[in-house]
Order: C-alpha cells, then structure tokens, then sequence
C-alpha cells in the first residue's frame, strides 16, 4: 500500500451570505455572525461558542475563561437551551477558535474583543485586508499554474 499525503491548509476561512439582520435577538444576532463566519455549521446543535462569543461582546471588562464559563452557564439556562458543552476545557476551546479568526484576544489570562474595537474594525482589518486576502492571493497563484500547466 502507497502512503496516503495529508493536505493541510495554512488558513482557512468559511464564510456563508445569509439574510440581512431584521430585528433579531441578541443571542440570534450573534449565532448568525458565527455561522456567517464557519464557527457554527447549520444545523448543528452543539452552539456553545454562541454563549462563549455573547459573553465577551456583553463584557465590560475582561473576563477569565471561568467568568466566561459562569456567564456562558447563566445564558444558557436564561435562552432555555440545555447545558452542552460547558466542560471548562470546551469553553477555552470555543475561546481559541475566536481567537483564532481573530474576534478575541487573551491579555494575560484574561479575554476580551480584541484591542477593545468594533467588530466591523477586526473584521475589516484582520479578516478581509490579511486573511482572505492572503488566502484569494494564494487560490490566484494556483488558477494562474492551471492556465499555464493546461495552456489555458
């Protein structure tokens, strides 16, 4: 048997159109930026990192992943939803996914929105100008060797 290769990307961004906002709650507000984003796949009932975003955005000062779990808890049982994906070690998983596409930063031990700035700022600066851009750039190159390798 042949060896298998693995592809792992160097970045990855999902992001999904979905309906303009139209008067929806805040907990729904904020599952629709997270399936607009690929942290939530539709669907999917395992939505913790909903809560886990909710409780940075509603923060007026930064939280420790504990703060975040306790506030995590309360908006769960508040929404009526069961309390999946609670496990402390899930809650500072859902904290370095955000972290990850760059909505939340540590400082310290502690978290919060990052550098304290809107998130229309982070999505603009971080996600469109470095990351996708980085990403269309390197997706071009790979269109571009196509034409070039089948004469295209």
């Amino acid at each position: 048997m042949g060896k298998i290769s693995v592809d792992t990307p160097l970045a990855e961004l999902t992001l999904r159109k979905y309906e303009k906002p139209s008067g929806e709650s805040r907990r729904e507000l904020v599952r629709k930026l997270c399936l607009s984003l690929g942290l939530l796949q539709p669907g999917d009932s395992r939505d913790v990192v909903v809560d886990v975003l909710q409780a940075v955005l509603e923060a007026e000062r930064e939280l420790t992943s504990t703060e975040v779990e306790r506030r995590v808890i309360e908006k769960r049982k508040e929404a009526g939803l069961e309390l999946l994906g609670i496990a402390p070690s899930n809650i500072r998983r859902q904290l370095l996914r955000l972290r990850d596409v760059f909505l939340v930063e540590k400082v310290k031990n502690n978290y919060r929105v990052r550098e304290n700035t809107s998130i229309m700022d982070i999505f603009e600066e971080n996600l469109e100008k470095y990351y996708l851009a980085s990403i269309i750039s390197r997706v071009k190159e790979y269109v571009q060797e196509i034409d070039k390798t089948f004469d295209l």
